[in-house]
């Protein structure tokens, strides 16, 4: 647990204890539940958010107010990006990114307190300060369909999967610098190795995750996958990769020296989202439109728990804040 986080919610009774949050799509809220599944507490947020991140301190979350629930709905969306102070459990601010409507993914400069915000009506890359709470610059993203962006080891670049475009725009977060690296159809999430060297990016519509060398600015390979393969991350040791199988229905585990699949665990519906938690035993999955969460045991391959989340809350991306065990095995 992120040290300020645990002396400020470590008065809490195990009653009031949350131990994830999950950005509530369909009902334009940020909940808090606890292992068990109990929803302890929730906050209002800007309208349909899709994305959250979460500050180097553990104390707040950003969240993208996308404003529609699709990203081939039409519509203007929003142009927001709601800031939840995660232990008092309040909406601390609102930052408004202006003419820059429809943000969807959001990345935090590693080193200090900028972001890289995808906004999807125009197509730009947005960077912003969250200090200040105010737009610094846009840039070309090189392609259609912003959908997510990681910022680079060093903060100096940021890294746009143009899903409509089938290209990675690899961004100077200064200059907007602009290199375009063709991967396969509808990139999505994308995940850079700890040493910056390598970008993992989910190829939704090929099965597939590309491996991109950051240096070259190429593509050097791929891993074969289930189908639909959206959003990825990696156990701490960097073995496994872990993924979302949204058409798949599934999670996915691929060994990233072996470069294949070892596993793919079925769910009960589309996952739209995956975390880990800390310690990378737990990966948490979003089935928005079974308003569940569910939750798999990566050691054991196996699904573990599933949180029912109140009808009508599309429950997507699910981050750990506490410490999660599991309390309830799968029905």
């Amino acid at each position: 647990m992120f040290p300020l986080l645990a002396m400020l919610i470590g008065g809490l009774s195990a009653a009031e204890r949350a131990d994830l949050m999950v950005v509530e799509k369909k009902s334009s809220s940020v909940g808090f539940y606890s292992s068990s599944g109990r929803r302890v507490a929730g906050v209002a947020v800007g309208e349909t958010p899709h994305e959250v991140a979460i500050s180097r301190d553990g104390r707040f979350a950003y969240v993208s107010d996308n404003g529609v629930l699709w990203m081939d709905y039409e519509g203007p969306g929003g142009n927001t990006i709601s800031i939840v102070d995660i232990a008092r459990r309040t909406l601390a601010g609102t930052l408004s990114l202006g003419k820059f409507h429809r943000p969807h993914g959001i990345a935090l400069d590693p080193h200090s307190s900028r972001a890289f915000v995808t906004a999807e009506n125009p197509d730009r890359i947005v960077l912003v300060d969250l200090d200040s709470q105010s737009v610094i610059s846009d840039f070309d993203n090189g392609g259609s369909d912003p959908h997510m962006v990681s910022f680079g080891r060093g903060g100096r670049w940021g890294y746009v999967s143009n899903t409509g475009s089938n290209t990675v725009g690899i961004v100077h977060a200064v200059t907007g610098e602009l290199h375009l690296v063709e991967v396969g159809r509808a990139p999505q999430g994308s995940l850079p190795s700890r040493d910056g060297t390598t970008l993992w990016v989910t190829c939704l519509d090929d099965g597939r995750i590309d491996i991109i060398d950051t240096a070259a600015r190429a593509r050097t390979g791929s891993i074969e996958t289930g189908p639909g393969p959206n959003r990825v991350v990696a156990t701490p040791d960097e073995k496994l990769l872990v993924y979302s199988l949204q058409t798949g229905e599934a999670v996915g585990i691929a060994d990233i020296e072996a470069g294949a699949e070892v596993a793919r665990i079925p769910l009960g519906g589309q996952p739209l989202s995956i975390a880990l938690s800390r310690d990378g035993a737990y990966a948490f999955a979003g089935v928005q439109d079974r308003d569940q969460i569910w939750i798999v045991s990566v050691p054991e391959r196996t699904v573990v728990q599933v949180i029912d989340t109140p009808p009508g809350t599309g429950p997507d991306p699910v981050v750990e804040i506490g410490t999660y065990f599991p309390t309830k095995a799968r029905p």
